[in-house]
């Protein structure tokens, strides 16, 4: 939001201007909790994203020779059924949680921002209308609008992004919709209304940069949630098709042969641990620096 703009300016107390830039990392820097999030955050993007380069050996290698090999300094989570070294199968892992989570995210972000603000701002019959589609979708066990879509269209890539993506996206709009609904009545809306600002500009330039704050930090959270989803379906069989190295599809195979190496669950299931330990602390220390009514006063 422009700070020259005394009516948008409005939408924001005096003394509650949210941090921006690097103030932000310094205010986490100085949370134990926040510092320790942004830090597993990090190695979690850094290694998706190097990951083809990170990996010692091919994550989809077969070597029959060296299966179930403890864990060593050649293989150090050791090998599967496969002979397949775990490492660089969690490394390869990381890629696809990682393109997943963001891709899903960012979908249902973009759906529910601008079907919440439809809905907020919009008449109240197109509210009710989309709320009750909200409510519809958001009741739906995810499993089975998966069973039923797979079912019709195959498992893969796309199709896992899709089903998670439209099962998250309820909480996004309904969020928006609240937030607009609060906001759509302010005085520096009415002012703009009155001045003859169309619905449009009133929503993308006014009300819009009011919710995305605490958008982003229900996004930055929802992340591991995203991650543990597909990760539940790759383990059920419903995710990324094999031979696609899903923590989820680790941990499956881990089960499978968890009396002749337990490593290989500890191997699917640290990854998961650390991933929703660092974005749920991330997502926490970013509502405190955002939230006006949390953020400590000077």
């Amino acid at each position: 939001m422009p700070a020259s703009d005394p009516i948008a300016s409005a939408a924001l107390p005096a003394g509650t201007a949210a941090p921006r830039g690097a103030g932000v990392f310094r205010q986490i820097a100085r949370d134990p909790m926040g510092l320790l999030g942004l830090t597993l955050a990090t190695l979690l993007v850094v290694t998706g994203l190097f990951a083809d380069w990170l990996a010692p050996y091919d994550p989809i290698g077969i070597d029959v020779r060296n299966r179930f090999a403890d864990p060593s300094w050649a293989h150090p989570l050791g090998t599967d059924n496969l002979g397949r070294d775990l490492l660089s199968r969690v490394i390869a892992g990381s890629q696809i949680a990682l393109i997943v989570a963001f891709c899903t995210t960012f979908l249902a972000m973009i759906g529910g921002l601008v079907l919440g603000l439809i809905a907020g701002y919009g008449p109240r019959w197109l509210d009710n209308t989309l709320l009750l589609l909200f409510d519809s979708i958001y009741s739906f066990p995810y499993i089975m609008l998966a069973l039923a879509v797979i079912t019709l269209f195959g498992s893969s890539f796309f199709i896992v992004i899709l089903v998670i993506a439209v099962t998250t996206l309820p909480a996004y709009a309904r969020l928006v919709r609240t937030s607009t609904l609060g906001i759509k009545n302010s005085e520096f809306v009415l002012a703009e209304r009155s001045l003859g600002a169309r619905a449009p500009r009133i929503l993308f330039r006014h009300i819009m940069p009011n919710i995305l704050g605490p958008l982003l930090i229900i996004v930055s959270m929802d992340i591991p949630v995203v991650i543990t989803v597909e990760a539940g379906l790759s383990f059920l069989g419903l995710g990324v098709p094999p031979p696609a190295p899903s923590w989820g599809r680790i941990l499956n195979e881990g089960y499978s042969f968890i009396r002749q190496s337990y490593w290989i669950v500890i191997a699917g299931g640290l990854p998961l641990i650390l991933a929703t330990l660092g974005f749920t602390f991330l997502g926490e220390s970013l509502r405190d620096i955002f939230d006006p009514k949390l953020r400590k006063r000077g």
